[in-house]
């Protein structure tokens, strides 16, 4: 059946608790797709993405600007940039349903979005903080005219003060410029394809993270990093921050167990202070406790700004064991994990989710099928999805998106342009920075089966540098260059044979591509890439668990101690999902994964 989305005729800016504004627009056209979520078909102009984008660093006081702008797309030559014939639901991608646009978008052209704001009057006196949690990918910022800034980069967020920018009082105008090369450029962009063929996928362009304000205090904290280290039984803190000076500024941070107080330390600002943890409770996906924080900055004794966070304390490390295979381990303790693939992508908002309840039931279908790792596949996701991996309990293996061409056999590493290396190492510094304090996050991953692979020795000690508490797989399938922690290696359907170094742990990175064709939930036409196709559920059931037992087998006798199964849901023309692309099927008994993956899962973890 052919479903119709139309987007609401007004757009409410802001968050409970602020004054609310409300813009009045022009109807979007209906669009019009065979394929949506439960979740999109209830978008609507004044529900789109609402809750707090920053989990790990909340502030009481912000304003949502997610909702209805006015947009254009223009090609050189063109004039009157000024003018907006229509409008565009933000934070979803150009190409996407919920957008309202729908619209393929190409490396010649430039997206212009516009919108209107009024700054609450309880903020007067402070600075303005305006946030982009994510655009793809070269964004210019302009307040009432004023160009604020140009930022490179598709997958982190960025920030500009436009304080100076603003009126005394009234509307303020905020405008954004975007070009995105996709395929065409040499950055960062995943599997993202104008035309897509298998196995990459359709493009995602423009904004498609929220976009909100915050007022801060002159001296305010900026960032925090988080480290804890269970067997010193302490979080490494460290809070960088704006205006403070050396002398006057001390930081004060508590850690709370619910209502209840269990640490207390002081340091200063911009540097690395240790606070105690005692008799700490671990984080694992079986148990994954989270402490509280609350981090204040004073200065001259007084509070100036406070933020409240959250951490978990665990430890993710490697040791040999009796048989001299190097294992996975988690706080100390042997850990099979098994979970998997996930590109993140959904048939109505493409590389954005169509609400937090989506994100979240992703997580908890995980859980359910008794998984307790995800690998998220040559994509950084929404701050909000590694929040619930953080507080449901699911381990990440964490891909940085690729770009530039595909290394081959004879070339397995390629030369990139020395703009091209700078840009990838940026963004994956970003990466690390952005992503780096949530603890499901176990292992970094650079490259992907040669896609824009190089310098991976150098790349993996970059990685290490930047954050030396987790492991790196240097390369997931193909181009193994003997370095990092970790020896990922591809199959389909596999398990592939384990090759084995005497210093790194071995990981079936990817393996599985079993599908099923489910009818009224496909996307298109079927594709059979690294696909092993099933008539029916009982079937595909029975070829899972045989799957499975053979990477068990692996794990008993031969040394693995992880794997990859691809994938959680089927995406566009690939139907080996766990769930279909709407995710209103899960194809197999859940019970039945559930006690499949129990079984390994336990069998990979006996300790010997």
């Amino acid at each position: 059946m052919m479903k119709r989305l139309f987007l609401a005729l007004t757009m409410t800016a802001g968050i409970a608790g602020l004054s609310q504004s409300v813009l009045r627009a022009q109807p979007l056209r209906p669009v019009i797709h065979p394929m949506m979520t439960r979740w999109g078909q209830d978008v609507s102009a004044d529900n789109a993405h609402l809750e707090y984008p920053r989990p790990q660093m909340v502030r009481l006081e912000w304003l949502n600007l997610n909702g209805l702008w006015d947009f254009r797309i223009t090609r050189p030559g063109q004039t009157n940039l000024d003018v907006f014939p229509g409008k565009i639901l933000v934070p979803f991608p150009v190409e996407s349903i919920l957008s309202g646009v729908k619209q393929l978008f190409t490396e010649q052209e430039q997206m212009r979005y516009q919108r209107e704001f009024q700054i609450p009057a309880s903020w007067r006196g402070q600075g303005i903080l305006l946030h982009f949690e994510a655009v793809d990918w070269e964004t210019t910022v302009s307040v009432n005219g004023h160009e604020m800034g140009t930022h490179r980069g598709g997958y982190d967020r960025f920030t500009f003060d436009i304080t100076d920018a603003l009126k005394p009082e009234g509307e303020q105008t905020l405008t954004v410029a975007v070009t995105d090369p996709t395929e065409a450029g040499s950055e960062p962009h995943g599997k993202q394809m104008l035309n897509p063929r298998p196995p990459f996928c359709s493009a995602s362009s423009g904004i498609w993270q929220t976009v909100w304000l915050e007022p801060v205090p002159a001296t305010c904290i900026e960032s925090l990093q988080l480290a804890p280290d269970i067997d010193k039984g302490v979080l490494r803190l460290t809070a960088l921050c704006n205006g403070a000076d050396t002398n006057g500024s001390t930081l004060e941070a508590v850690a709370l167990d619910g209502s209840n107080e269990v640490s207390h330390a002081t340091g200063r600002a911009d540097e690395s202070f240790d606070m105690p943890v005692p008799h700490a409770k671990l984080w694992s996906p079986d148990h994954p406790f989270l402490y509280d924080l609350k981090v204040t900055l004073r200065r001259n004794g007084k509070a100036v700004d406070t933020v409240t966070s959250y951490f978990g304390m665990r430890k993710i490390s490697m040791t040999k064991d009796t048989n001299g295979y190097p294992r996975l381990m988690l706080n100390n303790h042997r850990l099979f994990e098994l979970g998997p693939l996930d590109q993140g992508y959904w048939p109505d908002g493409i590389y954005t989710a169509p609400s937090d309840d989506a994100l979240r039931y992703d997580v908890e279908v995980m859980k359910q099928l008794g998984f307790n790792l995800c690998r998220m596949h040559v994509k950084v996701e929404s701050d909000r999805w590694y929040y619930w991996c953080d507080k449901l309990g699911l381990l990440v293996w964490q891909d940085m998106p690729n770009g530039d061409h595909v290394a081959d056999s004879k070339h397995p590493e390629i030369t990139r342009t020395p703009d091209s290396a700078q840009e990838f190492e940026k963004e994956l510094g970003r990466m690390i920075a952005n992503r780096g304090n949530h603890p499901c996050i176990v292992i970094w991953i650079p490259f992907n089966q040669g896609w824009g692979q190089y310098d991976t020795a150098r790349i993996v000690k970059l990685i290490k540098a930047l954050d030396p508490s987790r492991l790196v797989i240097d390369a997931s399938g193909w181009y193994d260059m003997g370095v990092g922690d970790v020896r990922s290696l591809h199959a389909y359907p596999g398990p592939a044979k384990l090759e084995f170094d005497g210093q790194r742990a071995c990981v079936e990175g990817e393996c599985g591509g079993l599908a099923l064709i489910t009818p009224h939930h496909i996307w298109g036409t079927p594709g059979f890439w690294n696909a092993l196709y099933f008539k029916t559920a009982p079937a595909l059931t029975s070829g899972y668990g045989s799957l499975m037992s053979k990477v068990q087998s692996l794990a008993e006798t031969n040394g693995l101690s992880g794997a990859v199964v691809t994938q959680l849901a089927d995406v566009e023309t690939e139907l080996d999902g766990f769930m279909t692309y709407d995710r209103e099927v899960v194809k197999m008994p859940t019970n039945e994964v559930n006690a499949i993956n129990e079984r390994v899962i336990r069998a990979g973890s006996a300790e010997q």
